[in-house]
C-alpha cells in the first residue's frame, strides 16, 4: 500500500491569448491581493487572508502533532513551554492571533509554526537548550515567521506562479524526510507539506524579530546568540539528528554571526539581562530523566531511515526498557514490525501504545493496519473508528475503513467509504482499488 498523492492537473500548451487572458487575471490578483506587511509596514503580496491562515492552522496543525506522537503527557512542562510563549507573544507585531504552544513526542530536533499562530517544538531540541533564554529564542524565532506572515506570503507567491502557468498543485504531506519510506508503506498521513520551507532571507528576518521580541521580555540576548550556536554545532557534529530542521530552516555560519554582531551592538545593553538557566531545569527536568531513552530512540529512528529495522529494534528495545510507557518509543517499534511484515507483534506494540496514550490517534491506525494484514476486518473497522473519533477526516482512514467493511462483505457500506474516499483524490493504488470495486458491485447489483 501506498500513501495518498492528491492530483496535480498539468497544463497543456496555451495559446498567446490565454497566456495573455491569464497574466491579466494574475495582474488583478496582484493589485487586489496586496497588503501591508505587520512588521516592515510595506506592501507585499498577499492572497491568503488573516482568517484563511488561522482555518489552515486548526484544519492541518493535528495531523502534524500526531505525526509528531502527539503533544506530550507532561502537563508541566506543556504548561511551562506555552506560558514562555506567550509571554513573548505580548512583545510581537501580532499580538491578536490565537497563539498555542506545545511540546511533541517528536525526538528529532525541530521546531515549527504553522501560519495561524500554533508552534511547536519537540522533546529533542528541547533536550539541546541549556537556559530558557535560548528557549524563548527558539519561540520567537517562530514567532518571527508568524508576524512576518512568511507563509501566508510563500504560498501566495505560489497561487500567483500556478495561475499564471494555468495549474493548480495540491500537496499532501507525510510526516517528514525521515519517515516517508515508512509513511508510504503504512499508509500515514500527515501535513508536513504544509508547513514551509523558508527561505534564507526569511530565516534572517526571524532570527532578527525573535532578538528584538525576546529583548522587550526582559530575556538576555545571549540566548539568540546560544541557540545559534547550538544549532550551528549539532549541524556539524550530528547532522542526521538536524536534517530535517535544516531541511525547513536553512542554517549558516552567517546566521550565528549575526546573532554576535547584533547582540554585541544593537543589543548590547541586554546582554545582561537574565538567561533564567535554573527555572529551566527545573521546569525541564521529568524531560532530562528522559535523555537516555530518547537517545536510543534517536538511534533507532537512524537506523529505520536507512532500512536497518533489526539494528533499529535493538536501539528501541533499549529505549522501551528505560522508559516503558514512552508513547513515542513503542509507536516507532510497531512500525518497525510493521514494516518487516511481523504483523502480530507489531499489533501488539500499537495496542501497549494505545493504553500509554489512548487520546492520541496514531496507535489506533497501526493497530488497524495490523489487523487487516491478519485478516481481522471486524478489529481493524473498530481500530479506523477509533482513531476516526480523535482524528477526523483523514482520507486514509476513511478508504481503510472501506476495505475492512469488503473484508467482512458488507459491500454497501464498504462503497459508501470508497465513495468518500474518492472525493479526496482519484489517483493512486488506494483510489484505483476503490474505482475497481465500486464498478464491480455496481455491476453485479451489490450498490
Amino acid at each position: 500500500m501506498v500513501s495518498i498523492s492528491l492530483p496535480v492537473p498539468t497544463a497543456g500548451k496555451m495559446s498567446r491569448r490565454e497566456f495573455l487572458r491569464l497574466s491579466s487575471l494574475a495582474a488583478a490578483a496582484l493589485m487586489a491581493g496586496c497588503a501591508t506587511n505587520p512588521v516592515t509596514g510595506r506592501s507585499q503580496l498577499m492572497l491568503v487572508s488573516e482568517d484563511e491562515e488561522i482555518q489552515i492552522d486548526k484544519q492541518n496543525a493535528p495531523y502534524q502533532f500526531s505525526a509528531d506522537y502527539g503533544t506530550v503527557q507532561d502537563k508541566r512542562l506543556n504548561d511551562y513551554i506555552d506560558r514562555t510563549g506567550k509571554n513573548i507573544v505580548a512583545q510581537s507585531h501580532r499580538t491578536h492571533m490565537p497563539y498555542n504552544f506545545h511540546v511533541v513526542n517528536a525526538i528529532y530536533v525541530n521546531a515549527y509554526a504553522f501560519p495561524g499562530g500554533t508552534i511547536a517544538c519537540t522533546r529533542g531540541i528541547l533536550l539541546s537548550l541549556d537556559n530558557e533564554a535560548e528557549l524563548s529564542a527558539l519561540l520567537g524565532h517562530e514567532l518571527g515567521h508568524v508576524n512576518a506572515r512568511h507563509t501566508a506570503e510563500q504560498m501566495s507567491k505560489g497561487m500567483l506562479t500556478q495561475a499564471v502557468v494555468g495549474g493548480l498543485a495540491v500537496a499532501a504531506g507525510t510526516q517528514g524526510a525521515v519517515y516517508g519510506n515508512l509513511a508510504s508503506q503504512l499508509g500515514q498521513f500527515g501535513a508536513g507539506a504544509l508547513l514551509a520551507h523558508y527561505s534564507r532571507d526569511n530565516e534572517r528576518q526571524a532570527d532578527a524579530l525573535g532578538m528584538e521580541y525576546i529583548v522587550r521580555a526582559g530575556y538576555s540576548s545571549q540566548g539568540m546568540v546560544g541557540l545559534m550556536d547550538v544549532l550551528r554545532s549539532m549541524g556539524k557534529h550530528k547532522p542526521s539528528a538536524i536534517e530535517l530542521m535544516f531541511a525547513t530552516h536553512p542554517m549558516s555560519d552567517e546566521r550565528y554571526r549575526t546573532a554576535v554582531e547584533t547582540a554585541d551592538t544593537k543589543y548590547k545593553s541586554a546582554k545582561s539581562k537574565p538567561m533564567y538557566r535554573e527555572r529551566y531545569m527545573d521546569n525541564t527536568a521529568k524531560l532530562r530523566g528522559q535523555k537516555a531513552a530518547i537517545d536510543e530512540m534517536q538511534k533507532g529512528q537512524k537506523e529505520m531511515a536507512a532500512n536497518s529495522f533489526s539494528a533499529a529494534d535493538v536501539h528501541l528495545r533499549k529505549a522501551i526498557k528505560l522508559a516503558p510507557n514512552d508513547y513515542t518509543a513503542l509507536i516507532m517499534m510497531s512500525m518497525s514490525q510493521l514494516v518487516q511484515k511481523k504483523w502480530t507483534v507489531g499489533r501488539q506494540y500499537a495496542e501497549m501504545a494505545q493504553k500509554v496514550y489512548p487520546a492520541e490517534a496514531q496507535a489506533y491506525h497501526l493497530s488497524g493496519f495490523a489487523k487487516i494484514q491478519l485478516k481481522d476486518f471486524e478489529g481493524a473497522l473498530e481500530e479506523f473508528s477509533g482513531y476516526d473519533q480523535k482524528l477526523p477526516g483523514n482520507p486514509n482512514i476513511i478508504f481503510f475503513k472501506g476495505y475492512s467493511y469488503e473484508g467482512m462483505k458488507k459491500y454497501p457500506q464498504a462503497g459508501r467509504e470508497y465513495q468518500h474516499y474518492l472525493q479526496f483524490t482519484q489517483q493512486g493504488d488506494y483510489a484505483r482499488h476503490a474505482h475497481q470495486r465500486l464498478r464491480e458491485w455496481s455491476a453485479r447489483g451489490y450498490i
